[in-house]
């Protein structure tokens, strides 16, 4: 007996001893949705619907994760990406995140998108616990960590990109007469809300005509033409992509030339300019965060070359001068970061943990802006710069503006 217990103690001791050698053996931590070999991403996304030109964001995010896979996947695990259509549909954005978090069992649900889809979900997803990350809408809302700590954005929200085209208005065009076009819903009033704090005291006098459209509307073509009988020669265009190229074709056909400024969320260049017409979009302009794949100033940039080259390679079929393109890369690399960051703690709380601890510079992303959060802000990438659009590309001009 005294052997026996001898040889246990001895055993004992030396897992003690590899376990302390090791200490990542002891540290892992799994929660729903991960273990040694797996990590189950969610992602909702509009394949189909008024919004369906952001399809190509779930598709490339899906192409990268295949990369991260090919390569050896994250501290060992593959990345198991399940991504469902809500078609631009809040209600269906709710069964399908239902079905992620419920049946599919996912760690995490990953850059679901729209404002209103977005909304429907927060409170159940923080309900669950369950991250509901770095969505891909520029509400304010999602930076909001007291109330909803387990939602995080991650591009520039869309109030402080509607104050950046405001201030350059007052300094460029004070006497403006100011026509806005804007979808009715929390993303449009976000944007107004923006726009109308940046204007302050001279919106009232400034803006002439104030139009909405509905997700459901199949053009916008009378909106433009009450916009032009309003006598606005400035426009403030807050639209997604199939109602910009609309608004854009439509305003060149009429004769109306005001100058036009284009929300971030709708310049892609093969979605929304060249649908549009591209001798249509000449003068329209942008704030932008990333690298647009049109210009040509990039084309020996390291971080686009290297994005052109998983393109051929992952994604073929994508195209190459949709910013939408560059967007997805982005946040799937934003992500992948943090993964790393988590190690073997993949516990949902150690997510959001390592979201909220964020400090680095994308290879895609514009010179002087970062991404960079912490447990009190929510808010990734809060800088962005004008760009003007010449029948070709973006062209940058003037200062970063943001913190």
């Amino acid at each position: 007996m005294i052997a026996r217990r001898t040889l246990t103690m001895a055993a004992v001791g030396c897992a003690a001893a590899l376990l302390l050698a090791n200490p990542g053996w002891a540290q892992k931590k799994y929660d729903t949705g991960a273990d040694d070999k797996e990590i189950k991403i969610g992602h909702i996304g509009p394949y189909s619907g008024p919004a369906s030109a952001y399809g190509t964001i779930g598709k490339t995010i899906g192409a990268y994760f295949e990369k991260i896979n090919a390569e050896g996947g994250i501290n060992g695990r593959k990345i198991k990406f399940i991504t469902q259509d809500d078609g631009y549909n809040p209600a269906k954005t709710v069964e399908m995140a239902r079905k992620l978090v419920e049946e599919d069992e996912v760690l995490l649900v990953f850059n679901p998108l729209g404002t209103a889809s977005n909304t429907a979900i927060q409170k159940y997803m923080n309900a669950k616990k369950v991250p509901q990350l770095f969505v891909a809408t520029g509400a304010a809302k999602w930076g909001d960590p007291k109330n909803f700590p387990w939602t995080m954005g991650w591009q520039p929200n869309y109030e402080a990109e509607g104050k950046i085209y405001a201030l350059h208005i007052l300094d460029s065009k004070p006497n403006a007469k100011i026509g806005i076009l804007m979808q009715n819903d929390d993303y449009g009033k976000d944007y107004l809300k923006g726009f109308l704090e940046g204007l302050g005291d001279k919106a009232k006098s400034m803006i002439v005509s104030n139009v909405t459209y509905e997700v459901t509307d199949p053009t916008v073509d009378s909106q433009i033409l009450t916009l032009k009988a309003s006598g606005a020669d400035t426009f403030f265009n807050i639209t997604t992509p199939k109602f910009a190229a609309q608004a854009i074709k439509k305003s060149a056909e009429i004769g109306w030339k005001p100058v036009h400024y284009l929300n971030n969320v709708s310049i892609s260049v093969s979605a929304v300019m060249a649908p549009a017409g591209l001798e249509n979009g000449i003068g329209i302009l942008t704030a932008q965060y990333g690298k647009d794949p049109t210009d040509p100033q990039w084309a020996n940039d390291p971080g686009m070359k290297d994005w052109t080259a998983f393109m051929k390679k992952y994604y073929p079929s994508g195209s190459l001068t949709d910013a939408s393109n560059v967007y997805g890369y982005g946040v799937a690399q934003t992500l992948i970061q943090v993964l790393k960051q988590a190690g073997d703690d993949l516990t949902r709380a150690n997510i959001m943990k390592q979201a909220a601890n964020l400090d680095f510079v994308l290879s895609t992303a514009l010179p002087g802006i970062n991404i960079k959060t912490s447990p009190d802000d929510f808010y990734p990438i809060e800088r962005e710069q004008l760009s003007k659009f010449d029948g070709k590309t973006w062209v940058l001009f003037g200062k970063v503006y943001g913190r």
